[in-house]
C-alpha cells in the first residue's frame, strides 16, 4: 500500500514512476519537470557555468525520490539510496558530468543523511526525452 503525495511525478509515456519489489524500489528516469512541464531544456553546454544547471538536477532528483517514497507503506522510510544513474544530455566538449551528478548526491545527502549516498554513474548522452538536460534514476532500499 503506497502513501502518494500531491506532487508526484507525472509519467510522460506508457510506464510508471516507480516499481517496488520486496524492500527495493526502482524509479523510472526522472527529468526536471513540475506538474509534467519541463523546467529547463538541454543540452548542457560546456561554456555555461555548471551552477546554471543545479536547480534542474535537484528537481530531477527530487522527482525520483518522490516517486520512490510514493511506494512506501505507512511507517516505512527510505533506508538507503543504493544506486543513482545521472544521464546528462551534453553538447560536444562538455566533460563535467560527475560535477552535475554531485548536485544530486548533495541533495540526497542533505535530505536523507549518510544513507542518501550510494553508488553512482554519470553518463553523457546525445539527447534525452523532451529535450531534457538531465534524467535521474534511483534504486532505493526500504526499511
Amino acid at each position: 500500500m503506497s502513501c502518494p503525495t500531491t506532487d508526484a511525478p507525472i509519467p510522460q509515456g506508457n510506464y510508471i514512476a516507480a516499481k517496488r519489489h520486496g524492500d527495493l524500489v526502482f524509479t523510472s528516469g526522472m527529468t526536471p519537470r513540475k506538474a509534467g512541464v519541463l523546467q529547463l531544456e538541454g543540452p548542457v553546454k560546456a561554456q555555461v557555468p555548471i551552477e546554471s544547471y543545479k536547480d534542474a538536477v535537484i528537481l530531477a532528483c527530487s522527482n525520483a525520490l518522490i516517486a520512490a517514497r510514493n511506494q512506501l507503506a505507512e511507517g516505512e522510510a527510505v533506508a538507503a539510496i543504493l544506486s543513482m544513474t545521472v544521464f546528462v544530455a551534453a553538447e560536444e566538449g562538455f566533460t563535467a558530468h560527475s560535477k552535475l551528478a554531485d548536485f544530486a548526491s548533495a541533495y540526497l545527502a542533505e535530505t536523507l543523511g549518510p544513507q542518501g549516498i550510494g553508488s553512482r554513474a554519470a553518463v553523457g548522452v546525445a539527447t534525452l526525452p523532451g529535450n531534457a538536460p538531465v534524467e535521474i534514476q534511483l534504486v532505493v532500499a526500504i526499511g
